[in-house]
């Protein structure tokens, strides 16, 4: 009886394949690692083929830890790496090039030139993103302008286009023989080639861009029951299994959290961090720096669309302190050692060690380490460390209350540093939210399930995913709303300390309240 999901969790390092029986609960998982390759500096690039046989292995291991065959598995999703792009031919299944990933940013001049007529909002009318490195297009033209014979290959049909879930569809489903081209709306929406209001790629921004739309992938719905294609008995899960679930992973976290409702809103604490709202069916055009995306799209359903905010260091600050100045030897020593203080001491870190993403966009800022005195030691710099990364968060909350015109109501948590008490605290104390942390803990995986298992009935509806979705903990605010503010004064006078550090100019100019002044 098929009475399980297979998920693929393609990461910027790792390739997960996880497996989930009906009430949502991992039955077994499998992990491996992916080279990064730096050709030149500030750029980054994966092996498209290793990420291919990465996904193959994990399957297969998943799948012969807990005893499974092809018989038992009632769907695939996926959930990916967003932005990263990939060029390949679909007769010989071969990558024309390296995949570019999302931080690589050797693209600033291709996208300093399209902003030259327009600024740098030129598209966000339609596409909900400024123009900038992170996303596919300029990354695709690039592909285009320098590998030799792509551009011939792609007028002709040949080469085909695909964020990381469209070349691993594509491997699943047969590849060379009848493999599917297709991608999801949240990763179109990602490209800065979808118009958000349809759904659809944008013909003037690909004729603008000089990309040929017939290397582009057909768009689907997240969670489709008419579904995308089949495994082929010769693949990694050895049968004809529908694959019918697919979300960008920052998406597939929100819906992994059950965010259905408009103002749910969830935060990844890893290396980096994500902040995503659900506005519902509203496409906002954020004033505060935000991204606006689509959440997901489950079948003939309206899309739901969200506001996004992006953050560079959260998690890797942490690792900065243990492997550039050896104030920690592990990585879970930080809260320890942030709990021999009772506070900052007066002192604030502002981790802009490249700029400051969402929703300052200070390109040209650079770390700091404000309010010092004789008195600062180890453990103030340790907590310290430990609140810059409440204290971003909080920022792009509030902007989101501001784009959104509501409240949040809650801030549903994932990722490593949620096990850390003192910060999960300090965030809810600093917010004035409580902060929930899910049962499950690899929610990224879990949305890619619920998307694929939506799709065929796995799940009746929305309504029993969210009474099978259970809580781990919950932190409370417990802080008074002067200290509160007083605190937050304090890391809002550190972060302008940080700006025009480099001459470099801001790439996206974003209004700041008064309260920076």
């Amino acid at each position: 009886m098929t009475n399980y999901l297979i998920t693929v969790d393609q990461g910027t390092h790792s390739t997960k394949c996880v497996i989930f029986n009906r009430l949502g609960q991992v039955v077994s998982q499998a992990e491996l690692k992916h080279r990064q390759v730096h050709p030149e500096a500030g750029w980054l690039e994966h092996y498209p083929l290793e990420i291919w046989a990465n996904t193959q292995v994990a399957i297969t291991s998943a799948m012969n830890q807990a005893g499974l065959k092809a018989r038992d598995i009632a769907a695939v999703g996926l959930a990916n790496q967003r932005e990263t792009t990939v060029v390949w031919n679909k007769r010989t299944g071969k990558p024309y090039y390296n995949a570019i990933v999302w931080r690589d940013i050797r693209t600033v001049d291709i996208c300093k030139r399209l902003a030259r007529n327009g600024g740098q909002d030129r598209f966000r009318p339609q596409v909900g993103l400024p123009i900038a490195t992170y996303f596919s297009a300029p990354k695709l033209t690039w592909l285009l302008d320098n590998v030799e014979g792509l551009r011939d290959d792609a007028e002709r049909g040949e080469a085909l286009f695909g964020t990381i879930d469209s070349w691993l569809v594509w491997n699943l489903t047969g590849g060379v023989n009848g493999g599917v081209h297709v991608t999801d709306v949240t990763n179109a929406s990602r490209t800065m080639l979808m118009t958000l209001a349809t759904n659809t790629w944008n013909e003037d921004i690909c004729q603008i861009m000089t990309i040929p739309e017939a290397m582009l992938p057909q768009i689907r719905p997240s969670s489709d029951p008419n579904i995308y294609g089949h495994t082929q008995p010769d693949g990694p899960v050895g049968g004809i299994v529908p694959i019918c679930g697919i979300l960008g992973s920052q998406q597939a976290a929100a819906v992994g959290q059950a965010c259905f409702r408009p103002q749910e809103v969830k935060n990844s604490y890893d290396g980096a961090s994500f902040v995503v709202m659900n506005t519902g069916s509203k496409i906002i055009a954020s004033e505060r720096g935000l991204l606006t995306t689509v959440c997901y799209k489950f079948g003939n359903q309206p899309t739901t669309y969200a506001l996004e905010g992006s953050i560079a260091f959260t998690g890797a600050v942490i690792d900065w302190l243990r492997d550039s100045l050896g104030i920690i030897e592990n990585f879970s020593d930080i809260e320890a050692l942030a709990k021999t203080v009772e506070d900052n001491g007066g002192g604030y870190f502002v981790p802009a060690f490249k700029g400051l993403f969402a929703p300052y966009w200070r390109s040209e800022a650079r770390g700091a380490m404000v309010g010092l005195t004789h008195h600062t030691n180890r453990g103030h710099l340790a907590r310290a460390a430990l609140e810059s990364i409440a204290y971003q968060t909080h920022s792009i909350l509030e902007a989101m209350e501001s784009d959104f015109g509501g409240q949040v109501l809650a801030l549903k948590v994932d990722g490593d540093m949620t096990t850390n008490d003192l910060l999960m605290q300090f965030q809810a104390d600093l917010s004035g939210v409580p902060v929930v942390r899910p049962e499950v803990k690899e929610t990224t995986a879990l949305g890619a399930a619920y998307a694929a298992g939506l799709a065929i009935g796995f799940w009746r509806d929305l309504a029993e995913i969210q009474q099978q979705w259970t809580i781990d903990k919950v932190w409370k605010p417990g802080m008074s709303r002067e200290t509160r503010n007083k605190l937050y004064t304090g890391w809002q006078k550190a972060v302008t300390r940080t700006f025009s550090w480099t001459d470099e100019v801001p790439a996206i100019q974003v209004e700041m309240p008064l309260s920076f002044v």
